[in-house]
């Protein structure tokens, strides 16, 4: 039991730190990113990669964060004039070529047969004693993410981004460098959207196209919806309440009789829809659906729900 434990709380790492991404880009943003999974994707095969090559680890993690922010300043910058659905939907093709392209591309990704063996940090040395150290590493990488973003956040920098996130036009009159903002942030969340591709990789020892899929970008809304799109501290809290429902659904749904494999997934996925929901109608802005417009965090002030290429009142700080 103590091992299942720990092993969820891994994942629930994972999630923290991709949700902690996506409240970057789009709750401080304003920009909707469905690709996320595919900039997950590019940070597992960059350092699974590095790895078979002899690379050490941490030189890895840090290639894998500079490419996937990197391609993602590259995409922000060619959508940069797309909005709403339509930033949505092209963010969402983009993860789909990613993942297309690993697939098709055996010579460098082995395509659907996936990487095997990727070495873990100390695993050798520590034995049965890995996995909780792992747990421990992948939080120790939220803890110091969360803190950045807190800085940086509550940073001149953090208060002009909310200024263009609620009104670009106004935000440019003032003076304020949009696509410049933009830029930091969307590359920002996609850093950490690869480096937790990057601390997967090296988890599981194992990574194929399949494993990259879209279900996981609606995960990781799911949690940040939960916990307020605008929340650090959602995103974190989110993360570990999404981690719950999904294990918990897995009793719940194994204990309805004449259900098999297949119809208790679905019977999972079909609650997971329920809770989304659920938590759009009566809890729109999230558990913490309170927030400060002058540091990002915490204080009074509601915000809008999720609403994709909605507007806000423009930030107080310009």
């Amino acid at each position: 039991m103590i091992s299942y434990l720990v092993f969820a709380g891994t994942i629930a790492g994972f999630y923290a730190l991709l949700s902690l991404g996506l409240v970057m880009a789009w709750g401080q943003g304003g920009m909707v990113n469905l690709g996320l999974v595919g900039l997950v994707g590019l940070g597992a095969y960059t350092s699974a990669l590095l790895s078979g090559a002899g690379a050490p680890i941490w030189l890895d993690w840090i290639a894998a964060a500079a490419l996937s922010g990197a391609v993602g300043v590259a995409l922000c910058f060619v959508v940069r004039n797309l909005r709403g659905d339509y930033l949505a939907i092209v963010t969402l093709g983009f993860a789909e070529i990613l993942r297309q392209a690993e697939t098709n591309e055996k010579w460098l990704t082995k395509g659907s047969d996936g990487i095997s063996g990727i070495v873990a940090p100390l695993k050798s040395y520590l034995g049965n004693s890995f996995p909780l150290f792992y747990l421990i590493l992948t939080w120790a990488v939220v803890g110091l993410a969360a803190f950045f973003l807190n800085w940086l956040l509550k940073s001149p920098f953090g208060r002009a981004l909310r200024a263009v996130r609620d009104d670009e036009q106004v935000a440019a009159v003032a003076g304020k460098s949009v696509l410049r903002l933009k830029l930091q942030a969307f590359g920002t969340g996609a850093a950490l959207s690869g480096l937790a591709g990057a601390l997967y990789a090296h988890f599981s020892s194992f990574i194929a196209p399949d494993v990259f899929i879209v279900q996981l970008t609606i995960y990781i809304f799911l949690a940040v919806t939960i916990g307020g799109y605008t929340r650090l501290t959602g995103a974190v809290v989110g993360s570990i309440a999404l981690v719950a429902l999904l294990e918990s659904t897995r009793f719940l749904a194994a204990e309805i009789p004449g259900l098999d494999a297949v119809q208790i997934a679905s019977a999972r996925e079909f609650a997971i829809a329920v809770t989304l929901i659920l938590v759009m109608q009566l809890r729109p802005s999230g558990a913490f659906g309170m927030t400060n417009e002058r540091s990002g965090l915490h204080g009074s002030r509601p915000v809008q729900a999720p609403c994709y290429g909605k507007k806000t009142v423009l930030d107080d700080a310009i």
